[in-house]
């Protein structure tokens, strides 16, 4: 179903009341409601329902997620799970349930028009995740579109299916707060990805080599074409530097006596700026062939 441009909304665009800043905390009532409209316009069969319902119950470890009238005297799975998602105060544990019914929509169904309007009602109200495949929290919507977004559609190329469950792995436990979790994860999807390039074209790599020897290999083999390399001296130490050495320097070793803390703001720029590194090479690759 279209989303209407109301009267209600342009006032207030108008008046300033539309939110600029993602909140990750708080999921507002409207917005499950209408999560909830989504799933009853597709109109799925009792049995999405109970497969749903019950994988939540198995990973939780609870018999059912919530009290819900029964039907005919037995268990109304669709009502549980729309109970759930409407009444529920952890976080996380809605968009398990969100996460879960829209990949069943988007595998079993095809609807894709139901995954836009999901992604268009998080932005529209202010709620810092989107779903591509899994829920990812998104930090800047222009990042978002130019490089997340585009790695995780190069990545859904089965060859790349190791760095992409590693890829979005990362996005995982960032949500989560994992940080250090979240940056080692980076670090893997970006050497996974330059180890399946190096496959694909038949350079010799070993499975110990780590990012600054991956990269060599794709520099003497001219994946980066000489002119670029002679003139943008700048682009390998970025490379180099940035995506292995915020793990390395953060939470690939031992952290000693005292606990290292990982900033928020520096997993999401390690992130952003794996994506953009991912796109890079991808796309480079694609050009050899």
């Amino acid at each position: 179903m279209a989303i209407i441009d109301l009267f209600s909304k342009r006032q207030k665009k108008l008046r300033g009341e539309v939110p600029d800043v993602y909140s990750y905390d708080d999921i507002p009532e409207a917005f499950r409601t209408q999560v909830i409209l989504i799933l009853q316009d597709i109109n799925l069969l009792s049995r999405f329902f109970e497969h749903i319902v019950k994988m939540l119950c198995r990973e939780y470890g609870v018999f059912i997620l919530c009290e819900a009238e029964n039907q005919y005297g037995g268990r109304d799975f669709e009502r549980e799970l729309y109970r759930f998602i409407f009444e529920n105060q952890e976080t996380d544990r809605v968009l398990d349930a969100i996460e879960l019914a829209f990949k069943f929509v988007k595998n079993r169904c095809g609807r894709d028009d139901s995954i836009q309007e999901l992604n268009q009602r998080f932005k529209e109200h202010g709620i810092g995740y989107q779903f591509e495949g899994n829920i990812v929290r998104v930090d800047s919507q222009l990042v978002h579109q130019e490089a997340v977004k585009p790695a995780l559609t190069l990545l859904s190329d089965p060859s790349y299916s190791g760095p992409q469950d590693e890829f979005l792995s990362a996005y995982e436990h960032y949500r989560q707060g994992k940080h250090k979790e979240a940056m080692n994860d980076a670090l893997k999807a970006f050497e996974s990805t330059l180890k399946v390039i190096c496959t694909k074209q038949g350079w010799k790599t070993k499975e110990t080599d780590t990012a600054s020897k991956l990269l060599d290999v794709c520099y003497k083999n001219m994946l980066i074409p000489a002119f670029w390399q002679n003139h943008m001296t700048g682009l390998r130490a970025t490379l180099e530097g940035g995506v292995p050495t915020g793990r390395n320097k953060t939470s690939g070793h031992g952290q000693g006596a005292t606990p290292t803390q990982v900033p928020d703001y520096l997993v999401s720029y390690v992130l952003h700026m794996t994506a953009s590194a991912i796109v890079f090479f991808v796309k480079a690759e694609q050009s050899l062939n």
